[in-house]
């Protein structure tokens, strides 16, 4: 009706979620999902398979392991402790459990707080490798160990420089066996914003979520195998305004008085919806990206959330 329509969005699964809603099988996709009802921790695996999968979903193949933690903005300890484990244990399926050299990297801004994810994981990561080179293993309490090096690369407009280019130099440099990328996301729906975590085994491409596509992060470019974690931080405006006309029509909908008002929008995708918003109120707010206030203290906790995991998964002794 309003054509083919191109969501915003960084997260894997709600890219397949776009082509459920409209009926859409999409081949070469898997999807395995677990619930972990203790912890309120909801696991989606997306498994992209084949080159006609990865054109249709517009990302490349490998896996996407969604986390969706309804509290994870809330500053409870214990609830953030059990993400932290959850976390690790993904990482540590996708590295190996072998002793490596491990290049931890925070993409990022870390003078625009919902762009600072990278830099502030960064800050709290366990660095290994110089104390490893200088004094050997049991420096680190020895046994079997890994080199943790970590990088903040800044932004072009901080370095003048591509990130890509920073990164190559370093890996170049230091010989890294894998990467983790950590960096700030995009999502489609606000009820992921600072509650879900996205794991892949295929890179990334920074500044892509808010359509600033800078050059992909990931094995083929640099020849070593990039993970990446990041956490949906904005949305854009059209998204917010389709959320809210998403509640009027089911308001509507349950209303026998006023049923008859949703009309033709009851009727249309959510997809067409956000398409026709988008048009409404373009060129003026198309360009605008939204986060919680409260972003400062939930960046720091979800960073200091992350960086544990990341901890928890690098040590093997």
């Amino acid at each position: 009706m309003l054509g083919k329509f191109n969501i915003r969005t960084d997260l894997a699964l709600e890219a397949k979620e776009s082509f459920e809603e409209d009926n859409v099988e999409i081949r070469g996709v898997r999807i395995h999902e677990t619930e972990d009802e203790e912890n309120e921790i909801h696991t989606t695996r997306v498994v992209i398979e084949t080159e006609n999968g990865a054109k249709a979903m517009g990302k490349p193949v490998g896996n996407y392991i969604t986390m969706e933690a309804p509290h994870m903005s809330v500053p409870d300890e214990d609830y953030h402790r059990e993400i932290s484990r959850a976390l690790s244990g993904h990482l540590k399926k996708l590295l190996g459990g072998e002793e490596q050299s491990v290049l931890v990297v925070g993409l990022g801004n870390r003078e625009v707080t919902p762009d600072a994810l990278g830099p502030y994981v960064v800050n709290n990561v366990n660095i290994t490798r110089h104390m490893i080179k200088e004094y050997g293993k049991a420096s680190v309490g020895g046994g079997k160990v890994n080199q943790i090096s970590a990088l903040v690369p800044g932004v072009m407009a901080q370095t003048g420089m591509e990130t890509l280019e920073i990164i190559r130099g370093v890996v170049e440099e230091t010989h890294p066996a894998v990467i983790i990328a950590v960096d700030a996301l995009a999502a489609r729906s606000t009820r992921r914003l600072n509650r879900t975590i996205q794991i892949t085994d295929t890179g990334i491409n920074p500044g892509s979520g808010v359509g600033n596509h800078r050059n992909g992060i990931n094995k083929e470019v640099l020849g070593v195998p990039v993970i990446a974690i990041g956490v949906p931080t904005v949305v854009d405006a059209a998204t917010i305004v389709n959320d809210t006309m998403e509640s009027l029509v089911e308001t509507m909908d349950k209303d026998e008085n006023i049923r008859n008002l949703g009309g033709a929008l009851g009727t249309l995708s959510k997809s067409e919806k956000h398409q026709m918003i988008r048009e409404l109120i373009s060129p003026h707010l198309n360009t605008m990206f939204v986060t919680p206030k409260d972003i400062d203290e939930t960046m720091k906790r979800i960073s200091y959330t992350i960086s544990e995991g990341i901890n928890l998964a690098l040590k093997l002794s």
